[in-house]
């Protein structure tokens, strides 16, 4: 069987990041502004059901909650067919453009928290044995885009630990900096020290960026007292993060509060850019 059924098939870009781009379960490819050129996804959270609610998510009919069991036989199958696909067949060639014709990484992401599974430590293992059978370890970098929230659970820790092993990174979402701020764009209650805690654990397993999506609710962006928190938040970690993503709005948001976002103009983004940099650490802007 193709790894991409002949329905799916259409020419990736950035504005679409859907999950069943290429007609599987557990695998779909997305072109990633971030990570320059394709990213293989890895959608543990097939039921659409994550443990946070952010108000600028894309997943449908996102729902509170965690995944279903993930058979790992499927999902090992569908990552050996596309790398197949995606090195020896044409599959770059009819469905990227061009300027993106290239492997960038292999993301845990997908439609909720993939650390809320419970077989995340062994995805993590299987993913590092085959692509050290396709040649490809020091090639593709292994990625966890997280919100961080489970890394009181010791499995959760120990795949975090085994990717920081093989050479991968994880991107750690920190949207907002205080409490408020934090239940208006995620859609939980939690402090902006329960945030560092485990910033300070993930780092300490793994090489870890911090990701922030800076968007306008609204029409106002982030207030003064927001983004001074924030500072405030990332200044305590500098020297133990590898820097921070800063991006825009890149696709609509699919919740009930998408009528209220948009994007920041793209001088306020690089002011705050220029503000967080003033702290010694590195920033990747995408607006």
């Amino acid at each position: 069987m193709p790894a991409v059924s002949q329905a799916n098939q259409h020419l990736l870009n950035i504005s679409d990041h859907s999950r069943d781009s290429a007609g599987l379960r557990y695998i779909y490819p997305v072109i990633s502004r971030r990570a320059g050129g394709v990213s293989i996804g890895i959608n543990l959270n097939v039921n659409n059901a994550c443990n946070w609610a952010c108000i600028y998510c894309q997943v449908p009919n996102l729902t509170r909650g965690g995944p279903p069991p993930v058979d790992l036989v499927l999902l090992e199958k569908e990552l050996r067919d596309f790398l197949h696909e995606a090195v020896d067949g044409d599959f770059m060639a009819q469905h990227v453009p061009l300027e993106a014709r290239r492997l960038a990484d292999i993301a845990f992401s997908g439609n909720g928290e993939p650390t809320s599974a419970v077989e995340f430590p062994a995805t993590v293992e299987m993913v590092g044995k085959v692509l050290a059978q396709f040649g490809l370890l020091e090639q593709l970098k292994i990625r966890l885009i997280t919100n961080g929230s489970l890394l009181y659970r010791p499995e959760v820790r120990e795949g975090i630990r085994r990717i920081g092993e093989l050479d991968g990174e994880i991107w750690f979402k920190v949207d907002r900096a205080t409490s408020d701020g934090i239940r208006q764009v995620n859609g939980v209650n939690l402090s902006v020290e329960a945030v560092r805690g485990s910033l300070e654990k993930c780092s300490a397993l793994a090489p870890t960026w911090v990701q922030t999506c800076f968007f306008a609710i609204d029409g106002e962006p982030p207030s003064d007292a927001e983004r001074a928190a924030y500072l405030s938040l990332i200044g305590t970690v500098q020297g133990r993060i590898q820097g921070v993503h800063l991006y825009g709005l890149a696709r609509p948001s699919l919740q009930p509060e998408a009528y209220r976002l948009s994007t920041v103009n793209p001088e306020t983004l690089t002011a705050f850019a220029a503000s967080i940099a003033t702290l010694g650490v590195r920033v990747e802007t995408s607006p």
